[in-house]
């Protein structure tokens, strides 16, 4: 099946019914695993238990960025390609990313406490991230906002290619700044620096939460596709009931 028949939402549905219950297994089984390998890696040696705050951050931190990169994707196809599930597919992650985002922001602040002496500063960093977050409460307020669905999805798929230009600040901020976040420590050319007693279970967790992420995303986009059928019938019968 190519992405083109994938087009169809009654495909799509038919589709994610099948792949849902082996995706949920999978994050569950991917969860448990990296809960586990979490549990039995080291304390820092200087963070101590505090470092283990990374395995859920650093999820959380990916999956917000991911997010927007996937509804900017989206928003190139409601606007270039007309695909129609293109909209459904970025309005059903704009929550989750912004849980995500939020989910960043918390654990981060967290971290921050005990490793910085202070739950927040305005960093280039935390101060991007924020930006994202106010971003994604944005968009979605825009589409609760205008009440025509096709000019509902045209002026969100707008608003969010405009945004992209965050997602390459929040990825160089700790380069083009003096910044107190740490610099990139896993995704370098020259290779991870984190030890594999840190590393493997976090590489794990960021497998379990991006299952989660597309777990989530197909349910919520399923859950589109009905409410807009629903709506779609609710209209008609008023229709005919008017004429």
């Amino acid at each position: 099946m190519t992405l083109i028949n994938l087009a169809n939402p009654s495909r799509f549905l038919a589709l994610s019914a099948r792949v849902m219950p082996w995706l949920t297994a999978a994050t569950v089984c991917a969860f448990i695993m990296g809960g586990v390998q979490a549990y039995l890696s080291p304390d820092d040696y200087q963070q101590g238990a505090t470092v283990k705050i990374m395995f859920i951050h650093v999820p959380a931190a990916w999956l917000g960025l991911f997010a927007w990169v996937l509804m900017s994707l989206a928003a190139l196809g409601t606007l270039v390609w007309r695909h129609p599930l293109a909209d459904v597919a970025a309005r059903a992650a704009a929550p989750i990313g912004a849980a995500f985002t939020l989910m960043c922001l918390l654990t981060g602040s967290l971290w921050g406490r005990p490793m910085w002496g202070t739950y927040w500063v305005w960093d280039a960093r935390l101060t991007s991230v924020l930006v994202l977050f106010l971003l994604y409460l944005g968009v979605i307020a825009l589409w609760r906002t205008i009440e025509d669905p096709t000019r509902g999805a045209r002026a969100a798929a707008v608003f969010t290619l405009v945004g992209a230009i965050n997602i390459p600040i929040i990825k160089f901020s700790v380069d083009w700044w003096n910044t107190l976040h740490q610099p990139a420590s896993v995704l370098r050319l020259g290779g991870p620096t984190i030890h594999v007693s840190i590393l493997a279970p976090l590489l794990t967790m960021v497998v379990a939460f991006t299952l989660l992420f597309l777990t989530l995303h197909i349910a919520a986009m399923r859950n589109e596709i009905l409410r807009r059928r629903l709506r779609t019938m609710l209209i008609m019968q008023a229709d005919a009931a008017g004429a």
